[in-house]
């Protein structure tokens, strides 16, 4: 009996100091983490707009050229000299969620650009959706009425673009992502005054 409850113990004591351990780490990186993606979020932006930085300039760079107009608990990224708005989109995708950064032109309608910040779709296949290759196809689109992304796509057509090959159901779930977002920024959007924000 004193033998189990001696190793009762050791795995009572060994668990505490792995998470002890673990909760450490975790408090000792959250704020290099928070800085990461808030980089990556400056960094999709930027990319976005065409707009030259350097690591060393990042922050700069994005005060110097983005307003960021926050309104009803979503967050617009304005380039005030072309007009463009970019806005962050999540949705579930397969695996887990797909968070980007969608980048609109001043119409607020024609996509230019989109950056995808997290996903954990299958490599190869769904995963496909942050390659810049596939991304580019949808430069141009428009959302209004909707995008569509179908396997069958009429590249002529400025609402539809390709779906991922052996992707289906990511392709689904972004087309969903992407049209309610869009829906969804839109009424702020229009609600917003921009007199003196753009040039």
């Amino acid at each position: 009996m004193n033998r189990y409850v001696k190793m009762l113990v050791f795995a009572l004591v060994m668990g505490i100091f792995t998470s002890a351990l673990l909760v450490s780490v975790d408090l000792l990186t959250a704020d290099r983490i928070e800085a990461n993606q808030q980089a990556n979020l400056y960094m999709a932006i930027l990319d976005n707009n065409d707009i030259e930085y350097t690591q060393a300039d990042l922050a700069d760079i994005f005060e110097q050229e983005i307003e960021v107009i926050e309104e009803d608990g979503l967050t617009f990224y304005i380039h005030p000299e072309s007009g463009s708005v970019s806005y962050r989109i999540e949705g579930g995708g397969v695996w887990g969620p797909i968070i980007g950064i969608v980048t609109l032109e001043s119409d607020f309608e024609t996509i230019k650009g989109i950056a995808i910040l997290d996903q954990e779709e299958t490599p190869g296949l769904g995963g496909v959706i942050e390659n810049p290759e596939y991304r580019a196809k949808y430069v141009g689109k428009s959302m209004v009425p909707e995008l569509i992304i179908s396997r069958d796509a009429d590249m002529d057509d400025p609402n539809q673009v390709d779906a991922i090959v052996g992707g289906t159901r990511t392709s689904n779930n972004f087309e969903d992502i992407m049209n309610n977002e869009f829906q969804r920024h839109r009424e702020v959007f229009e609600t917003l005054d921009l007199d003196g924000v753009i040039s």
